[in-house]
């Protein structure tokens, strides 16, 4: 991709809505580890959150190489569209575990769709593009295992 103003303003504007989705995951993990009673359960949440926290990172890193700040969060598209886990985040008040694990699913189902979209819509560089997918099957698989195992 060849860099100009209006490619590399798409490209931040893409990887900072998959930052806020990522933050809503990290803050629905957080709550969800919160409010369930399984130590196992509260552990894997945990995990999930520390995993969304590094993806996060690794996507502020792809910005600041762009030259552009993350400091601001203007959220972008994607962002803006997604919040599932705020919006589900009334499941986990009663701590039941069922509850909390389909609000996760969710979740991690709108997130998927996102990073879908950040993928087809192509405004990305080859190694944004790898990490959003790397990204993108870590939650794929994170969703498989919280179906699997009911967490």
């Amino acid at each position: 991709m060849i860099h100009t103003d209006e490619t590399t303003k798409e490209a931040v504007k893409t990887l900072e809505g998959l930052i806020s989705i990522l933050e809503d995951g990290k803050l629905g993990y957080t709550n969800a580890a919160e409010h369930v009673n399984n130590p196992a359960m509260k552990t894997d949440f945990l995990e999930y959150a520390r995993e969304r926290a590094l993806f996060i990172v690794e996507l502020q890193d792809e910005i600041n190489k762009l030259g552009k700040s993350t400091d601001t969060s203007g959220g972008g598209p994607l962002g803006a569209l997604h919040r599932t886990w705020i919006d589900i985040k009334s499941s986990f008040t009663d701590g039941d575990p069922e509850a909390i694990i389909n609000a996760c699913i969710t979740g991690e189902e709108a997130a998927i769709e996102k990073y879908k979209k950040a993928l087809d819509d192509n405004e990305l560089e080859h190694s944004q593009v790898y990490i959003v997918s790397k990204q993108l099957n870590s939650i794929q698989n994170t969703l498989s295992q919280i179906k699997m195992k009911g967490i």
